[in-house]
């Protein structure tokens, strides 16, 4: 079987089927762990097509994650202990800038049929 380690390796040819799909081989999906429905990066190199699992890219960014955060001398608790502080700004960003943009656009349509009615009389 294929090594991980290996930058570049022919493994095999498949077909696309009726609807643009490809079938990965069933001995690959079994040697890299994917079942149906994995989701899969796809990238374009020049004339070719590079199809990248996503639970790789998700795993090297956790490595990535985790040697920054044992590099700048943070614990996993001192992280922990962030988290409802972002949280209640993520919620806010996200939430209550809509509402405020949605209120303000109510009263603005409010305004304009005022306005309409006013003139009409």
């Amino acid at each position: 079987m294929a090594s991980r380690e290996a930058t570049l390796e022919y493994l095999t040819t498949t077909k696309i089927g009726e609807k643009g799909q490809l079938t990965v081989p069933k001995q690959f999906r079994e040697d890299l762990g994917l079942g149906t429905g994995a989701p899969f990066a796809v990238l374009r190199l020049g004339d070719g097509l590079v199809l990248l699992p996503e639970q790789h890219r998700f795993e090297r960014l956790c490595e990535q994650v985790s040697s920054a955060l044992m590099g700048s001398g943070l614990t996993p608790e001192a992280v922990l202990a962030t988290l409802p502080e972002a949280r209640k700004r993520v919620f806010a960003r996200r939430y209550e800038t809509a509402s405020t943009s949605r209120r303000a656009a109510r009263s603005k349509v409010t305004r304009t049929s005022y306005r309409a009615d006013k003139v009409a009389k």
